[in-house]
């Protein structure tokens, strides 16, 4: 499964010259993650009353081209791993069909008191659906 979330360039996105700053693109593939779980049937919040966390492990973002203000842009997010302790997501960002930044956010699962878990099996099943 994919899923696609467009935005609109923000002022406050940009730096002095123009181009979205670089810690932006994080932000996006978050709002990218959050749509895909969305679109699966449950959203991330739904998780987390549940006592389920996705902790940020890691994040990689490979800059191709740049995105400026009032642009248009889209956010595809895929999931690329799921097991009962790890999720791995990755994102292509694209304006009018030129891929701006390509990244991966891996994730490790976690309960509210922030101490490892295992993910649910319902939780598992839901994410691994195609």
């Amino acid at each position: 499964m994919e899923s696609l979330t467009e935005l609109r360039v923000r002022y406050a996105e940009t730096d002095a010259m123009g181009i979205v700053h670089h810690a932006t693109y994080p932000v996006w593939m978050e709002l990218g993650r959050s749509d895909f779980l969305r679109e699966l049937g449950q959203s991330y919040a739904e998780w987390e009353a549940q006592g389920v966390r996705l902790v940020v492990n890691e994040i990689r973002v490979r800059f191709r081209a740049p995105a400026r203000y009032d642009e248009l842009v889209e956010v595809r997010t895929r999931l690329a791993e799921a097991g009962r302790r790890r999720i791995v997501f990755h994102y292509d960002i694209a304006r009018d069909g030129t891929l701006l930044a390509v990244g991966e956010s891996i994730h490790l699962v976690a309960g509210s008191d922030g101490r490892a878990r295992v993910l649910p099996e319902e939780l598992l099943a839901l994410i691994q659906r195609d």
